[in-house]
C-alpha cells in the first residue's frame, strides 16, 4: 500500500532513462503534467464511524511513484506536512531524486525533522552520490536512508555514511535495462557491515552481470533471485 498524493514525473538525472512508472516502454510514458490525485487527503481521512481510514502503526510508502519534491508540487507539499504532522502513529517513508530541494516548503516546526518522518536519498552513480548525498547530510532529519537504485555502477559510499540508517540496492528494470553487477552489490553490503548499517538487496534488475555472465532476468523473478543469496542484512529491521 503506496499513498501518491500526486502522478506525472519526468527525468531529472541518468537514473530516469529507462524508469519503470514513466520511462519509454512504461504505462505512464508522457504523464508529465503533476496533478493531484484522489488519494490526496487518504492519510487523514475517516470513515463514518470517525476512524481513519489509514490504520496507525505501519509504514506508509510515499510518492513512489512520483516525487515528493517536485516544484509544481510546492504548494501542496505544505497541506501533506500538516497530515504527516498530524499522523503521528504512521511511518512515512518518502524517496527522491530531488534532495536538493528538501529546504522548499519545509513546516515552520520542522525543527531537527519530524520523529515519523523517513527519507531516502536515491542514487544511481558516483557522480551523484558526491552531489546530493553531502546536501542530504546537511539537511535536518531524524532518519535518514540511501537507495541505489538503479545501481549502473561501482559506488563508494564510505565518505557519506555516518548518519545513514540503511541502505538499499536494486538494478534497472525494463526493457532497454543497463547492466547492474553483482560485484558492486557486495561492495555496497562490504561498506555497510563496516559501518554497521543495515543493508536491502532489493532486485537483480532486468540484466544481471554474475561471475563474469550477463542474463536477462524476467521481471517477476528479479526480486527472488535478490533475495536468494541471503545477503540482506536487517538487524531485526522491518523492510519497506
Amino acid at each position: 500500500m503506496n499513498w501518491e498524493p500526486w502522478t506525472g514525473c519526468y527525468k531529472v538525472s541518468e537514473g530516469c532513462k529507462n524508469c519503470y512508472f514513466y520511462g519509454p516502454y512504461a504505462k505512464r510514458y508522457g504523464q508529465n503534467t503533476i496533478k493531484k490525485t484522489d488519494k490526496f487527503d487518504w492519510p487523514v481521512r475517516k470513515n463514518s464511524k470517525g476512524e481513519y481510514s489509514i490504520k496507525g502503526n505501519k509504514i506508509l510508502p510515499t510518492c513512489f511513484a512520483t516525487d515528493f519534491f517536485l516544484p509544481e508540487a510546492d504548494e501542496w507539499r505544505k497541506e501533506i506536512w500538516g497530515m504527516i504532522k498530524e499522523r503521528k502513529d504512521i511511518e512515512f517513508l518518502i524517496l527522491t531524486k530531488r534532495i536538493d530541494r528538501f529546504p522548499i516548503s519545509l513546516p515552520s516546526d520542522w525543527g531537527e525533522g519530524y520523529d515519523n518522518v523517513n527519507i531516502g536519498c536515491t542514487i544511481e552513480n558516483q557522480e551523484l552520490a558526491d552531489y546530493r548525498l553531502p546536501l542530504f547530510l546537511s539537511y535536518p532529519l531524524k532518519h535518514r536512508f540511501i537507495a541505489c537504485s538503479p545501481l549502473l555502477e561501482s559506488i563508494d559510499l564510505t565518505p557519506y555514511l555516518s548518519g545513514i540508517e540503511h541502505i538499499t540496492v536494486a538494478g534497472e528494470t525494463g526493457r532497454e535495462a543497463r547492466e547492474c553487477d553483482y560485484e558492486w552489490v557486495l561492495d555496497i553490503r562490504k561498506q555497510c557491515v563496516e559501518a554497521s548499517i543495515t543493508f536491502w538487496y532489493k532486485s537483480t534488475g532486468s540484466l544481471f552481470r554474475h561471475n563474469g555472465t550477463v542474463q536477462r532476468i524476467n521481471p517477476y523473478k528479479q526480486t527472488s533471485l535478490a533475495k536468494d543469496p541471503n545477503i540482506n542484512i536487517l538487524n531485526g529491521k522491518k523492510l519497506f
